[in-house]
């Protein structure tokens, strides 16, 4: 490993002795070169910079829109779970065949808002993978 690092040494010293022989016209295109160089390298950097900003924005407020989401179908949950033990009480109290066709409506409904909110979070969880 030492005499790697000793040639590698000696073609970077080589390398520098071929810059000081090199005529002031040569050296100032080289470092003209270099100094393009640097200037792409710093733009792609500021370029990469603001895109993982931006990602990071766009991740932060997926995140809180799926807490959202997750928080109203926990709470649309609560309310079917109370509106039935309501209707469960109330039943002795209702004609028969009345019951079971508001019941059948309301859980439809509920149940179809419930899909589309387990399709709109699917959705979010895959964007904040992507993301």
């Amino acid at each position: 490993e030492v005499q790697k690092l000793n040639q590698q040494l000696e073609e970077k010293n080589g390398e520098i002795q071929q810059m000081i022989n090199q005529p002031p016209y040569e050296k100032e295109r080289e470092i003209l070169r270099l100094q393009k160089t640097l200037a792409e390298r710093e733009k792609a950097q500021a370029t990469s910079d603001v895109l993982c900003r931006s990602l990071t924005d766009e991740t932060h407020q997926l995140q809180r829109k799926l807490a959202s989401t997750a928080e109203m179908c926990q709470h649309l949950a609560k309310c079917l779970e109370e509106k039935q033990r309501k209707e469960k009480g109330n039943s002795e109290d209702q004609i028969p065949t009345e019951r079971p066709n508001q019941l059948l409506d309301n859980e439809t409904s509920l149940q179809a808002l419930i899909c589309n909110l387990q399709e709109e979070n699917r959705m979010l969880k895959q964007k904040v993978a992507h993301v």
